[in-house]
């Protein structure tokens, strides 16, 4: 493409960079930046254009696309974001830091009266005592009290001394807030700043830590020896990159359109064309798994996105203050953030499932359930919720199945979303056992995803005993979890009224599809590129 043409089809955003860098003066040779150090990345538009990321991002794409800008290296970097509850943290003080600040000044307390005392969560106080007992900075006397330690204090207080964790966080914490967009560089964190980081800090799901942790690149960019002629050709054509795309309402008002410049319109470019229209691809595979189980006998349940506690944990047996929780970082209503009440008698049972093992014959979690932070509301993290809700009004022998959205706090990627599909099942009979189950998970894996290559590993869940995880083999993305499944434990099935074995699973069906659709990335699923979608529909006609 000649520079006259290749001139129409540039963006303002490319025209600036263009007009900017590309002078005869800043190239060293035929088609390379001044070795002097004139590489361009998106900080640098951003600081000397006033372009935005995305803008930045954008204008490089398409410069790169026309030949006239190509990649100069990549730099990796990891930064840390303060989240919403970092920036609490920063205002009010890290939970240890408040705790130990309580202490000195009422003496020692019972963690509950901590927790009323400070507005915190018992779990949250409970974390912060381990962590603080840990570090010899308190611990419990005999009638249960938390005591902070006297020699621990006069050691934090000396002069020169080591700083303890609780001043290196809220001095980290100070930074964040003060670093423009709450970022920290790791590489600017001293070998303390780290370790403390690194108990502050979660790369995926960070819902319920001080710190986002995320891997970053810094990508440098220079213009080619073509870009000096278009930029040439921009200037001798009286190009600026101020043009105006479009007529606004305000231009029409203003007048102001009379002494603007606007940007040529290509009148050769096709018509639309007429799509019929069609079906999407993945909402017929939902309707074809929906299809295949109720041909198997299952019946279909369903629920609101909207949750408690209750349901999509406690009844679970997932303990009120276990790390297990981790794996269902939820999101959490801002009004209201409680139900009014939680359904009899299960909330009792379970609660003495948790505290004690109940009728279940075990020996629950031995800690003492909070009945409520258990009508907490949150967004489904799972789909065994609906299990859960289905077992007190099962029939046994009895199937069934749902096809719920779950939402978690999650990094995205090829294969993760942080709102998803899950298909989840329930098979209850005195007869059923672990091969009945294999065999379910084996027509999902070949039969609906359509995979090739299918494993089973030993997993963990609070909720089922044994329990199983599904793979399968990706021909781009390789091995990956399709699903967990087990067999729901005593202290699950007991307090809903249950006696008899109950198979459970809970596969991502959003994954299934991107191995039976044929895709790469479980973003494609929901993609907006409508072409990408129509393609895709015409492949599965």
């Amino acid at each position: 493409m000649d520079a006259r043409s290749l001139v129409k089809s540039l963006h303002p955003l490319e025209v600036k960079v263009l007009l900017r860098y590309g002078t005869p003066d800043a190239m060293a040779s035929g088609d390379a930046i001044a070795s002097g150090g004139d590489r361009l990345d998106s900080a640098r538009l951003e600081s000397e254009l006033g372009y935005k990321e995305g803008h930045s991002n954008q204008a490089f794409s398409w410069l790169s696309a026309k030949g006239l800008a190509a990649e100069d290296g990549r730099e990796a970097r990891t930064v840390y974001e303060l989240t919403p509850l970092g920036r609490e943290f920063a205002e009010k003080g890290a939970p240890e830091e408040r705790i130990l600040r309580y202490l000195s000044e009422k003496g020692p307390s019972r963690l509950p009266d901590i927790a009323a005392g400070l507005g915190l969560e018992q779990k949250d106080v409970g974390s912060a005592f381990g962590t603080l007992s840990k570090e010899g900075a308190l611990s419990m006397d005999g009638d249960k009290r938390a005591v902070l330690s006297t020699e621990w204090f006069e050691k934090a207080h000396a002069a020169g001394g080591a700083k303890p964790r609780v001043a290196i966080v809220r001095e980290l914490l100070a930074k964040a807030v003060a670093s423009e967009g709450g970022l920290l560089e790791e590489s600017a964190l001293d070998g303390p700043e780290k370790a403390a980081m690194a108990g502050i800090a979660r790369k995926r799901g960070a819902g319920d830590a001080a710190f986002r942790a995320a891997e970053r690149e810094r990508v440098w960019y220079r213009l080619t020896a073509d870009a000096v002629l278009a930029a040439e050709e921009l200037r001798s054509q009286g190009v600026t990159g101020e043009e105006l795309g479009a007529v606004t309402p305000e231009l029409l008002q203003s007048g102001a359109w009379k002494e603007s410049t606007f940007r040529p319109y290509n009148i050769n470019a096709p018509a639309a064309r007429l799509m019929p229209g069609r079906r999407n691809a993945y909402v017929e595979f939902l309707e074809g798994v929906k299809d295949k189980l109720v041909s198997l006998g299952f019946e279909e349940f369903d629920g609101g996105l909207v949750e408690t506690e209750f349901w999509n944990s406690d009844a679970l047996f997932m303990p009120q203050f276990h790390s297990a929780r981790d794996i269902h970082d939820v999101y959490h209503l801002a009004e209201p953030t409680k139900a009014k009440s939680i359904e009899e008698p299960y909330l009792s049972q379970v609660a003495a499932t948790h505290e004690n093992g109940g009728a279940s014959g075990s020996r629950g979690w031995n800690y003492s359930f909070d009945r409520e932070f258990t009508k907490r509301l949150i967004l489904r993290s799972q789909g065994t919720v609906l299990s859960a809700r289905q077992l007190p009004k099962a029939k046994v022998p009895g199937k069934y199945f749902g096809i719920a959205r779950c939402f978690r706090y999650d990094k995205v990627d090829a294969t993760h979303l942080s709102d998803f599909y899950q298909t989840e099942g329930i098979v209850l009979g005195e007869d059923v056992n672990l091969r009945t189950l294999l065999g379910f998970l084996e027509m999902f894996a070949v039969e609906v995803a359509g995979a090739k290559e299918v494993k089973y590993v030993p997993g963990y869940f609070p909720f089922t005993e044994p329990s199983v995880e599904v793979h399968i083999k990706h021909p781009v993305l390789g091995w990956f979890e399709l699903g967990g499944s087990g067999i729901f434990r005593p202290e699950v099935t007991e307090p809903l009224g249950i006696k008899v074995p109950v198979l459970a699973w809970g596969i991502g069906i959003d994954r299934m599809a991107l191995m039976a659709l044929g895709l790469n990335d479980l973003r494609d699923l929901f993609s907006p590129d409508i072409e990408s979608v129509r393609l895709r529909r015409a492949k599965n006609i």
